[in-house]
This record gives C-alpha cells, sequence and structure tokens, in this order.
C-alpha cells in the first residue's frame, strides 16, 4: 500500500500537465478546436478532383447522323421524304483494346458515327454488337492502347452513396456532375425490357447518355441513360445502368456479337398484397402467370396460365422483373426448378431453359 499513494499522485501530475500543455495549444492555435472536434466526421472528401482525373480519360463523346423520314404536310406531294439528322451523345472505353459502351439509343439506325476521344482525337468506331432489351452497344475503335476506366462493382451501392456523371450535354465535352444514388433496382418504367436501374440526382441531359456514372473513387458503377421526363416539372430524377449488368453484356456482345439469354416462354404479371393474402400466400412474394406459351419449356414442364410462381431456383420470387432477369441470366440448356401454387396447393416443375428469340 506503501507503493500506491506515489504511483497515484505520479498520474495525477501527469494528467493535469497534459491538460495543461493541451490548453496552451489550443491559446495558440484555436482554429484546430474544430478540426479535433469534427475528426471522425469528416470522412468526406473535400474535392473529387482526383476520382475525376482517374476516369475522366476513359469517357469519350459520339456524334451521329441519321436518315429520318418525315411527312411533308405542306406539300401537295404526300410521299415520306428523308432528312439527315444529327445526334449527340457519350461512350465509356472500357479496356485498352479500344472496346467502348454506349447506350442502343445513342448508335440506333445511324448512318455514320464518330467518337471523339478525351484527347481530342476524332474516329469512326466499329459497331460491334448490341442489345436492345437493355440499350446498351459495343463499339470498337483503333487507336493502340488506350487508357480503360477502372471498374467498380454497382452491388456495393448504398442509398446516399456520391456518384458522378461524366458524359457530352449538349456537346459540353467532359461535363461532371455530382449526385447520390436515390435508389437501386428500379424497374417498371417501361424503357426497356430488363431493367435494373440505379436512380440518381446528378443532372442529366441531352448527350450524357452512354456516359460514365462514378463512384467518389473514380470507379465505373454505372452507364447513364435515361432522365424521368421534365415537362411534369420533374427535376433531379435520372437512370443509369448498373455496371454489373453492363459487364455481362458486354463480354456476351465480344464473345458472340450478341447477347445469349434464357427464355422459358412466360409472360408474369405482379400480384398486389391483397391478392396474395385472399390467396393464402406469403404477402410480400409470388408472381402470377397471365400467359404459358404455347409450345415453349414451361408448357411442357406443366405450367399453365394463372399459376403462382412463388420461387426459382429456391430464390423467393417477389417481382416480375426479378422474374425476368434470373431467367435471363440462365443459359439454353439448363434446368431450372419452379415452386408454383395452383388450386390452393403447392407443386414443383423443372424446366429445361431455351433461348430467349430477338425481340
Amino acid at each position: 500500500m506503501g507503493k500506491v499513494k506515489p504511483t497515484l499522485i505520479f498520474l495525477a501530475q501527469s494528467v493535469v500537465v497534459g491538460l495543461a500543455a493541451a490548453f496552451v495549444v489550443v491559446l495558440v492555435r484555436p482554429e484546430l478546436l474544430p478540426a479535433l472536434g469534427n475528426a471522425k466526421h469528416s470522412t468526406a472528401p473535400a474535392s473529387y478532383a482526383d476520382a475525376i482525373d482517374l476516369s475522366a480519360p476513359s469517357v469519350a463523346s459520339v456524334y451521329t447522323r441519321k436518315l429520318q423520314r418525315i411527312n411533308n404536310l405542306t406539300s401537295s406531294d404526300s410521299a415520306d421524304r428523308a432528312q439527315l439528322s444529327t445526334s449527340i451523345g457519350s461512350a465509356v472505353v472500357i479496356d485498352e483494346e479500344g472496346y467502348l459502351v454506349t447506350n442502343f439509343h445513342v448508335v440506333a439506325g445511324a448512318t455514320e458515327i464518330r467518337v471523339q476521344m478525351a484527347d481530342g482525337t476524332i474516329t469512326n468506331p466499329q459497331v460491334v454488337g448490341f442489345d436492345a432489351e437493355t440499350d446498351l452497344a459495343v463499339l470498337k475503335v483503333d487507336l493502340g492502347v488506350l487508357a480503360a476506366i477502372p471498374m467498380g462493382r454497382s452491388s456495393d451501392l448504398r442509398i446516399g452513396d456520391v456518384v458522378l456523371a461524366i458524359g457530352n450535354p449538349y456537346g459540353l465535352t467532359k461535363t461532371v456532375t455530382q449526385g447520390i444514388v436515390s435508389a437501386t433496382g428500379r424497374g417498371l418504367l417501361g424503357l426497356m425490357t430488363f431493367e435494373n436501374f440505379i436512380q440518381t440526382d446528378a443532372a442529366i441531359n441531352e448527350g450524357n447518355s452512354g456516359g460514365a456514372l462514378i463512384n467518389s473513387e473514380g470507379r465505373l458503377v454505372g452507364i447513364n441513360t435515361a432522365v424521368l421526363a421534365q415537362d411534369a416539372g420533374t427535376e433531379g430524377i435520372s437512370f443509369a445502368i448498373p455496371i454489373d449488368l453492363v459487364r455481362g453484356v458486354v463480354d456476351d456482345i465480344k464473345k458472340n456479337g450478341r447477347v445469349i439469354r434464357g427464355w422459358v416462354g412466360l409472360e408474369p404479371d405482379e400480384l398486389t398484397r391483397a391478392e396474395t393474402t385472399a390467396l393464402g400466400l406469403d404477402p410480400n412474394v409470388g408472381i402470377i402467370l397471365s400467359r404459358v406459351i404455347e409450345g415453349g419449356p414451361a408448357e411442357s414442364a406443366g405450367l399453365k396460365r394463372g399459376d403462382v410462381v412463388l420461387s426459382i431456383d429456391d430464390e423467393p420470387i417477389r417481382s416480375r422483373q426479378q422474374a425476368l432477369l434470373l431467367v435471363a441470366a440462365m443459359s439454353p440448356g439448363d434446368s431450372v426448378d419452379f415452386t408454383a401454387w395452383r388450386d390452393g396447393e403447392r407443386f414443383s416443375a423443372t424446366v429445361i431453359v431455351a433461348e430467349r428469340r430477338p425481340q
């Protein structure tokens, strides 16, 4: 016990000296006080310049000319006439071999396509392939080794994450806008067959289509595609195709010149919570088959119109879009197990996946 008291005195003296030193530092440098107090909260960078420097060199501008037929209503000649129109968009270099990804609607029907790289080089690309059902197209330029954009993962995105859009709005190359992720997995917008959009409030305008949506580290997480129509006064609602979906589409196009998808011959519809509850089912699970294609794989497996699909390969089905994406991701020849409900009873059906026909 005799040694405890000196030890306590020493500790007390050390604390007093430390507090005194801190007081002197704050007295001399008061600007340090807020920084010290907020250190644990200052996780956001003051600038995203490093992220832009990393990714912007991989974003190109796309200029197209399209032949459009118009009806000359002011002339006695009722025949349709053709005229050339021009449009703008963006594209992203996805590998050093010169492959770029853009939106299909940017290049669809184009008679001439020009790509302007970030360094100002202009070239005419080759269209490697496209996929109208996800609104994506792959271009190829022959300019030697290019700077490919760093890839991220859209599955890692969370609502509230900062994102940056880089593109060519109204011909203003290398334009950058900032926003946050407002939602993920957005569908049922009627823009394309397979919808799984990232919703953001980054400003998107004409010419941004096909451009990069990057995260705060400068990694590609999406391809900017659409903005909600602003004729109703809407603002800050734009959509990007997630890079996890883009990656699979691009790989298929590079390998096969087209996207190979699974098909089972079903047309599903949504069920309301009230409808599933009335059937005695989990209100959060289930879609109804509005049509079963005659002679298709689903009909051959015994599925019928009016069946309620509860799961596909043991994954609970909560929406029509989820079911479409699951089946489309399968390969022709795969076996897929459906759990469904009919006439008050559950049953199982094994369907052999076929190749989806071009839409």
